[in-house]
């Protein structure tokens, strides 16, 4: 959804996304925080993680939808699409991916320690990459969909 805002002292409103520019953001790197817990809680925990950033990428696809679907010449399936591909590339799959892959070699790094200290060594690692990876991997998925998604396979969704 996004909440119109008076700004103090202007005339001028400015639209806040409430899926990109509040905190709710945070619930879509949930799985990146599961995936540095790895070692360290059951699988189940993990899992979860991706439940949660799953949903936000759905309710924000489907947020952006509805305001496409108010429009006269909105496209609601192609920005519900379009969205979901973003969000999944860039806030699920890469993010989870690559702090997985951050985790699994730190791990092999430090495999003679004892197995505490490789534990908090790890998952201290995949904490401290997440804040690296967040703005590479957007701008790739960004040039990954301007470049491939958008005009090639999205341009035959016309609703």
């Amino acid at each position: 959804a996004v909440v119109s805002t008076q700004s103090t002292g202007t005339d001028s409103s400015k639209e806040v996304d409430i899926y990109r520019d509040t905190p709710i953001r945070y619930l879509g790197y949930a799985n990146e925080v599961g995936e540095a817990f790895r070692n360290l809680v059951h699988r189940n925990v993990v899992r979860f993680s991706y439940v949660v950033s799953a949903s936000y990428v759905l309710a924000d696809a489907a947020s952006k939808a509805r305001l496409q679907a108010k429009q006269e010449d909105g496209k609601p399936v192609r920005t519900f699409t379009d969205v979901l591909i973003w969000q999944g590339l860039a806030s699920v799959a890469i993010p989870g991916f690559t702090i997985n892959r951050v985790c699994w070699g730190v791990g092999k790094l430090v495999n003679n320690l004892t197995p505490a200290t490789k534990s908090a060594i790890v998952t201290g690692s995949g904490l401290l990459a997440i804040p690296f990876i967040i703005k590479p991997i957007d701008r790739g998925v960004d040039v990954l969909m301007d470049e491939a998604v958008r005009p090639y396979a999205l341009k035959h969704v016309s609703f």
